[in-house]
């Protein structure tokens, strides 16, 4: 996808009410893995007359509790539809804002020095790779990565090997940090993490009919106000999307 000029993108803003452009700031809760992507959009946002973005990234399911809590956030993105389907309940997010922005791949990680190149999806396979150390990926329970790999694992007949042998972290970032300083023989993360880190490399991509469609809603929060419109407005546009298809995310119409 190519990214749209940037005379265009200052049109866009332009246009925008001027309310939603005042240099307020604006508060973004997001899953982990899309901070490298979602970093580069708002920077760019604001070098184009957009307001200051803040994110906090972390476990899509812990954000969503913190802003049901009414934790101040303008604009939430998580990984998964339950997270997001939480903050709903609570009445956290406007409703009518909610959309499917982005999809992923879940793939196996290994240090880039690591001897294997090629994993198998057989238990054999798995437990030669590990050998006496661990598989990270996020917590099974709560952690949208770990669900997708729980999921993954269980019907591919490989959960009872490896759930041993898993290293659980609080967001998908975390799991691939673990890979990345040699501390996991290897790691459960998405395609787009893996692109950001280059001490990884992906040993094997799970078919994705063995885990639920992975999906990012992204929602505006009850709270928020036009500045959030606009920042959300963007990352719908061409141009905001340009910064997820060049991480590797699919990009839903």
């Amino acid at each position: 996808m190519r990214r749209l000029p940037s005379a265009f993108l200052s049109l866009f803003l332009a246009l925008a009410p001027a309310n939603a452009l005042a240099q307020e700031r604006i508060v973004v809760f997001a899953a982990a893995s899309l901070k490298t992507a979602l970093d580069g959009a708002a920077a760019d946002y604001r070098a184009h007359g957009g307001a200051e973005v803040a994110i906090s990234y972390g476990g899509s399911l812990n954000l969503a509790r913190q802003i049901a809590a009414g934790a101040p956030a303008d604009v939430f993105a998580s990984a998964d539809e339950r997270s997001m389907d939480e903050a709903a309940k609570a009445g956290a997010i406007r409703a009518d804002s909610r959309v499917d922005l982005l999809g992923n791949r879940l793939v196996v990680v290994a240090p880039k020095d690591a001897p294997i190149d090629a994993l198998a999806f057989d238990a054999q396979a798995f437990e030669q790779a590990i050998g006496s150390g661990r598989l990270a990926t996020g917590e099974v329970a709560t952690v949208p990565v770990g669900k997708y790999a729980k999921a993954s694992l269980t019907k591919l007949g490989l959960w009872s090997a490896v759930e041993p042998r898993l290293a659980m972290t609080s967001d998908v970032r975390a799991a691939l940090a673990f890979v990345a300083r040699g501390e996991a023989a290897l790691g459960i993360v998405y395609a787009t993490d893996a692109a950001a880190e280059p001490a990884v490399k992906i040993v094997a991509t799970f078919p994705d009919d063995s885990h639920p469609p992975i999906l990012y809603p992204f929602a505006l929060t009850a709270a928020s106000g036009e500045a959030a419109v606009s920042f959300l407005s963007y990352l719908k546009s061409a141009a905001g999307r340009a910064f997820f298809a060049r991480q590797g995310f699919s990009v839903i119409p």
